[in-house]
């Protein structure tokens, strides 16, 4: 793979992106300050581009900064990653908002890693066994493109698309904030005021669990009776093991 571009907050679509196709350049589409519109690929790259599925489709940021990204007719494998509910338009919406930037789709993987809200759903994946079946569906990609195959797979999908959901689990401030800043630096969004890290705007806040996941000193929490009810409602929902998927 010559360039992966990766929507990973709290890490859990980067490690399957590295399990599944390690690459020697990797685009942070996290970095807020990044110009993604100098991002430019060739008809002879192949990239690897993995978003996480939030509520069945792909964040909405991560999908405005995919369509700055200059594809020139590179070879795309799109890449979903969820924990262990469903993926539902994901992987439609991100062949969508690939084809738009330019590249042309060949291959395409549903993966599961831990939830990053719910800890339970998936917890601890991808595991050895995850990592083992990916790198076997790295191989299986590499060998289509080998063989010249660019043909595009069938998804799974609707169009329209499910609506956007309204993701309200805005992380909370605790008195063990030390006011070091790695939360506010790392944000997505810049939701987070720098001089003031207790500070966060609910508007602007995408709940994607970034700084609750680095916060050196655990001060970035979900209020703790939401994150008890989002536990119940998805236990039912995220029982038993969920498979790693390829299309091909």
């Amino acid at each position: 793979m010559d360039v992966q571009l990766i929507f990973s907050p709290t890490g859990g679509t980067r490690a399957v992106a590295e399990a599944l196709a390690p690459a020697d350049k990797v685009v942070d589409l996290c970095d807020r300050n990044m110009d993604f519109s100098s991002v430019t690929l060739t008809v002879a790259d192949t990239a690897l581009i993995a978003v996480p599925s939030y509520g069945g489709r792909v964040p909405r940021t991560a999908a405005e900064r995919l369509a700055r990204v200059r594809g020139n007719g590179a070879r795309a494998v799109l890449v979903c990653v969820y924990g262990n509910r469903a993926y539902e338009d994901t992987l439609a919406e991100l062949a969508d908002l690939a084809e738009a930037a330019g590249f042309r789709m060949v291959a395409a993987v549903a993966a599961l890693a831990e939830h990053s809200i719910a800890r339970t759903c998936a917890a601890g994946r991808p595991d050895e066994a995850d990592r083992a079946e990916l790198a076997v569906f790295g191989q299986r990609i590499q060998e289509k493109l080998a063989a010249g195959n660019c043909a595009a797979p069938a998804l799974p999908g609707h169009r329209p698309y499910k609506p956007l959901g309204v993701r309200s689990m805005v992380p909370q401030t605790s008195k063990r904030c030390v006011d070091c800043g790695a939360c506010a630096a790392a944000c997505p969004v810049g939701a987070i005021d720098a001089a003031d890290p207790r500070r966060t705007d609910a508007e602007s806040c995408i709940g994607c669990m970034r700084c609750v996941s680095l916060c050196p000193a655990e001060a970035r929490t979900i209020d703790p009776a939401a994150l008890a009810a989002l536990s119940q409602k998805l236990a039912p929902l995220c029982a038993g093991r969920k498979k790693n998927e390829l299309f091909l």
